[in-house]
């Protein structure tokens, strides 16, 4: 693989991440098995592996270090803090008292004295970023975390974490971590220029749109989850804008075909293809899907097929509103309406 720079850190990274978010009860509950695959992802090339201390209640942070035992150094790892680890009130969130409880927590599920990429895994509107980003360059001074970075950030909000860092003389987030694909280009209008202005590595998530993309459902096919099945807004399959998603995954799986390539290697190769995006999280849960990405690292799309993607969605366009990871909070009834 052709490693890439991740931000300006000086740090290479390979342009596939291994996210683990699938390893443990959540999906992969086997722990040899999660382990042999991230054996085999780091013996194809990939040194980037991104986790979170939410996914399988800390279980993924436990199967990846025990994966990485003696490969430690071998590998860039990335975790994140922020969602919910128990009812407690206080046990989440970007607060200095949790962040500063937690970093201990992950640090020992993961086997480590460090870690290289701590990652906020949402934004919170009830924290200064000030006092996030104080309690984070704490740790990095105290050599407990090499760099920090964001993750579902509007451009927004980096622009004022990167302000704030600035002017308090903080350590700054050098990376975000948002959704893209080619069914969520929304990160494509504010966030991807704006993180390429401040020099930040770009580690993109869900490059299969939640599997869309992966040819698992298709028009008329009898895998297609229905709305009882798969109640979720993004699954709804009665949604006008989730039929006009199955439209255009027919039209994806057909210039896939021409291409000669599969549906799932050209929606990997678009994400990457960006000039924007350094790395592509991939989150298998068997190795049969490992092994059906890993080609995409090695695929640069032509010009033709790129206009045609962009003919089916137009650029900066979220198909299904409910897709996309940013607003929830600025655009709620009781916020708007006060």
């Amino acid at each position: 693989m052709q490693y890439r720079p991740l931000g300006r850190t000086g740090v290479q990274v390979s342009p596939l991440c291994l996210g683990a978010m699938m390893f443990g009860p959540w999906g992969n509950d086997d722990r040899a098995d999660s382990i042999r695959i991230i054996h085999r992802a780091l013996d194809a090339g990939i040194n980037f592996v991104d986790t979170a201390d939410v996914y399988s209640g800390g279980v993924s942070e436990e199967i990846v270090g025990e994966a990485l035992r003696g490969r430690r150094d071998d590998v860039v790892l990335a975790t994140k803090f922020f969602m919910p680890m128990s009812e407690d009130p206080n046990h989440r969130g970007g607060s200095r008292r949790w962040i500063i409880s937690e970093v201990e927590n992950s640090l020992r599920r993961l086997g480590t004295d460090h870690i290289d990429l701590y990652q906020v895994h949402r934004p919170s509107p009830d924290t200064d970023v000030e006092e996030t980003l104080g309690a984070l360059t704490d740790l990095v001074r105290a050599g407990k975390v090499r760099y920090i970075g964001s993750s579902s950030y509007s451009a927004s909000q980096i622009v004022e974490a990167q302000w704030a860092s600035r002017e308090r003389h903080l350590e700054r987030f050098v990376t975000e971590q948002p959704p893209y694909s080619i069914l969520v280009r929304g990160i494509e209008e504010d966030v991807l220029p704006t993180t390429q202005r401040y020099g930040m590595g770009t580690l993109t998530y869900s490059p299969l749109a939640g599997g869309w993309l992966s040819g698992r459902w298709r028009k008329d096919a009898a895998g297609t989850p229905t709305s009882t099945a798969r109640p979720s807004a993004r699954f709804d399959m009665s949604s006008p804008a989730n039929q006009r998603k199955l439209d255009i995954v027919e039209e994806l799986a057909q210039l896939a075909e021409q291409t000669g390539i599969t549906l799932i290697e050209m929606a990997i190769a678009f994400v990457m293809n960006h000039p924007g995006v350094t790395s592509a999280i991939v989150g298998p849960r068997t190795m049969e899907q490992l092994e059906s990405y890993l080609p995409a690292a090695d695929i640069t799309l032509s010009t033709d097929v790129l206009d045609r993607i962009d003919e089916l969605v137009v650029p900066g366009v979220t198909v299904n509103p409910d897709d996309n990871s940013y607003g929830t909070h600025e655009l709620s009834p009781a916020v708007r309406r006060r």
